[in-house]
């Protein structure tokens, strides 16, 4: 290129100058708050910046030189203009118009000096020249929309961090309360068992006297059989409270059975002797029959002794009177 002089230097220097006052207003825009910004301004600056690029691109298709060693300098022009465009049309996809504002201009300049001339080969490079314009606006859009969807998934994952964020704080915050309601509530049952326990132990004390006469003899028995049933229930409403407070402990993962060897016949029998005012009451008649050959079982009696009133319960409750 040695024959283009200082041609080339004064393009370089011109187009060189261009690209800096794009890259500036890009840095400006990029430090500038996006509520500052006016979009339709913005875009309207950057293009008529892009236009001034293309004003030097512009130049450098008119450049001619007659003197220079260079053969087909028209066709090294059309594959210098090539790799600018697409590198524009990388660079810029963002700004939709950018690649026709900038290179419009240059390939109608490239066009008009190579028909003056009329050689096959530029005007081949004409035509391919034409034709990319299009081709490279094309990849440009479809890049722009392929940076649209990326900044819309990065929304949407954004979005769903900041939803699971939440959930997990609403949901710490639901575990804290969980937590503080149930130390309420065993706070709670421990107060009422203790206040429970006060009147049950008296109620104990009192009935185990009265049927075991040792105040003196009852005349009649059937008071004295209405005191065993009286001390019976109120061991069976102490045994319910250590078994609310035993559910309290399951619910903390604290409760452990204290096994033993057990007579299930014995368990059962004073669980039926327990439900059999009831059962009076609905004029059903519990029979009894017992396998007195069982071995004894290694088990919780309190829970065995609940099971089996539970059974009671549910076999008077659910039939009918007369049965």
């Amino acid at each position: 290129f040695a024959g283009l002089g200082n041609q080339v230097a004064v393009w370089a220097l011109f187009t060189l100058l261009c690209y800096a006052i794009v890259t500036f207003m890009a840095r400006r825009v990029e430090r500038t708050e996006a509520a500052e910004l006016d979009p339709v301004q913005t875009r309207r600056d950057f293009l008529i910046g892009h236009s001034l690029c293309g004003l030097g691109w512009a130049w450098f298709a008119w450049l001619g030189c007659a003197t220079c060693q260079v053969d087909q300098f028209h066709v090294v022009k059309a594959m210098v203009l090539l790799v600018a465009m697409a590198t524009t049309a990388v660079m810029a996809s963002s700004l939709g118009g950018a690649l026709l504002a900038t290179f419009a201009v240059p390939v109608a300049v490239y066009v008009y000096a190579v028909l003056r001339l009329w050689m096959p080969i530029e005007g081949i490079m004409a035509a391919l020249l034409v034709a990319a314009l299009p081709f490279f606006g094309y990849v440009a859009r479809h890049l722009n929309q392929s940076s649209w969807m990326l900044l819309s998934f990065r929304s949407e994952k954004d979005a769903l961090i900041a939803e699971v964020e939440t959930a997990k704080s609403m949901s710490d915050e639901a575990r804290r309360r969980a937590e503080d309601a149930n130390l309420a509530k065993s706070r709670f049952l421990a107060s009422m068992s203790h206040e429970l326990r006060t009147p049950l132990n008296a109620i104990l004390g009192f009935s185990e006297v009265m049927a075991n006469e040792v105040l003196g003899p009852m005349n009649n028995p059937t008071y004295r059989d209405y005191a065993h049933d009286v001390h019976e229930s109120g061991q069976h409403l102490l045994d319910l409270i250590n078994e609310i407070l035993d559910l309290s402990r399951i619910e903390a993962g604290r409760y452990q059975l204290n096994e033993e060897p057990v007579v299930l016949v014995t368990i059962v029998e004073d669980c039926c002797h327990m439900m059999e005012l009831r059962a009076r009451n609905k004029d059903i008649r519990v029979i009894q029959e017992f396998e007195t050959a069982l071995p004894r079982l290694f088990g919780d009696e309190r829970a065995i002794r609940q099971i089996a009133l539970n059974l009671l319960s549910n076999a008077i409750k659910f039939t009918p009177s007369g049965g």
